[in-house]
């Protein structure tokens, strides 16, 4: 049996599953916590992934490892390969001002045309512009520039202090895609962008190592020796989490994946770049060739806690209550921007319920308007990524959320698509493995997904039409 393995180094978590080459089975796994927390030291990313690794008992008899990782985070490294300061990660807002200046100095149309996307904060670019600002000492250290799934792969293979070559630094283009310095079309870095974010001059930003970018199925090796992985291992090229999932997921050309966590993500596998001037659709590339357009919206699974937490009622009950009510709740109406709202950009917007009247006003009706509130903002976001002119055939529903048959049910009828709910499972570590089997063999594994749930658009327009204004 030949075994390859996957790595999902998250905000919170490093997990490690081992698969089956032959048949994508997973026949083990490993699991170390991250510190909390939007400013990390990358060393402990990096003392978590040894012990996931021992946790899924070891790599020995493994043949290929590939790693996915959360985007956007910034890690600088000086010109001995140390670490400079505290990577911040993606959901670390210091740099929203930064994001501003960036755009009102660039244009926003100019960052869709050459990046794909308007920056956000939680773009890497508007995390280096802050550093020039706000630490010029450590800016002026700045000898390489490395994502969390980077440096974690520049590590894995033996480098770092003790063997400090930054040109053995390597990405993939769906992580590259997420720094607001790199052409997704082109498949090159924007090092005029890199420049303005350090305020240095093209001149000064030469020497600066920005990781290659490796093709889908690109392999690298295992150059040094560790006390946990050995000289010779092959290793894949990596993606960022969006991009990894999709690959585990299986998504093709057609497929939209929803997601719902704390916070909510609507992608789309697409042939086609886009570039949402309006900055609402991130245009990030897929880890295999291809687009991965992305919305991100603040405010997912935490409404139905807030929802649940009212009625006194576990998320079982929720949803049963909410399946009692008929479609569109009897005119009860939750916005739900309980922490502002990315997409749409309200960042100081608060949730509202409306449409209530006497008759209206039951604990059923309220837990329908919890879900549907929920699933219109996502519908939002896919609204804004159907405008960039992807087509959308099947909708994939992942998250803790949507193991509950009342989110399942509802989403046919907000999205009008088929949707369909894979099994639970680490998803990003999942793709990470399939790259590692890609990397190992040349070949893209095309491993079975299982679905726990199977719906057909049951399309109730009242919904949408409620929320819509």
């Amino acid at each position: 049996m030949t075994l390859v393995a996957g790595v999902d180094s998250s905000t919170q978590s490093c997990k490690v599953v081992i698969r089956d080459l032959e048949s994508g089975a997973v026949v083990r796994t490993g699991r170390a916590s991250h510190p909390e927390g939007t400013s990390v030291d990358p060393n402990l990313w990096w003392d978590a992934l040894v012990a996931a690794v021992a946790d899924a008992g070891g790599l020995d008899d493994v043949a290929a490892i590939s790693i996915g990782g959360q985007q956007h985070g910034m890690v600088v490294l000086d010109d001995g390969g140390r670490v400079i300061r505290d990577a911040l990660l993606w959901n670390d807002t210091r740099s929203a001002q930064a994001a501003s200046d960036l755009i009102e100095e660039v244009g926003a149309s100019d960052f869709a045309e050459r990046t794909g996307s308007v920056p956000v904060a939680s773009f890497t670019l508007t995390k280096l512009r802050w550093l020039a600002d706000a630490e010029p000492e450590n800016a002026a250290r700045v000898a390489a520039v490395a994502l969390p799934h980077d440096w974690l792969t520049w590590r894995l293979r033996g480098f770092g202090p003790e063997h400090p070559d930054l040109a053995e630094l390597t990405t993939d283009r769906s992580d590259a895609s997420g720094t607001s310095y790199f052409n997704p079309v082109t498949n090159l870095y924007d090092r005029d962008l890199l420049a303005r974010a350090l305020r240095r001059t093209p001149e000064q930003i030469e020497g600066v190592v920005l990781p290659r970018v490796l093709e889908p199925g690109a392999s690298v090796r295992v150059a040094h020796d560790s006390p946990s992985f050995s000289q010779g291992l092959v290793v894949g090229v990596g993606a960022g989490d969006n991009a990894g999932a999709a690959l585990g997921l299986g998504a093709s050309t057609g497929d939209v994946v929803v997601s719902i966590g704390t916070s909510g993500t609507v992608f789309a596998v697409t042939d086609t770049p886009s570039r949402d001037v309006t900055g609402a659709v991130a245009g990030f590339a897929d880890a295999a060739g291809g687009y991965l357009p992305l919305v991100a919206t603040l405010n997912a699974a935490r409404v139905l806690d807030a929802i649940a937490r009212l009625l006194g009622v576990d998320h079982d009950e929720l949803g049963r209550l909410a399946l009692e009510a008929e479609a569109g709740a009897g005119g009860a109406v939750l916005h739900p921007y309980f922490e502002g709202e990315r997409t749409p950009n309200l960042p100081d917007a608060t949730a509202t319920l409306t449409g209530l009247t006497l008759a209206s006003t039951t604990r059923d009706n309220l837990a329908r308007a919890s879900i549907e509130g929920m699933l219109c903002g996502l519908a939002d976001g896919l609204d804004a990524v159907l405008s960039q002119g992807v087509v959308a055939e099947r909708l994939l529903l992942v998250g803790g959320a949507a193991q509950n048959p009342a989110v399942s049910a509802i989403a046919a009828q907000v999205f009008d698509l088929p949707v369909v709910v894979p099994q639970p499972a680490e998803y990003v570590a999942l793709g990470a493995a399939v790259q590692a089997g890609w990397a190992l063999t040349g070949d893209r594994p095309q491993w079975p997904v299982e679905f726990v749930a199977q719906l057909p658009s049951d399309h109730r327009p009242v919904i949408r039409a409620q929320y819509a204004g």
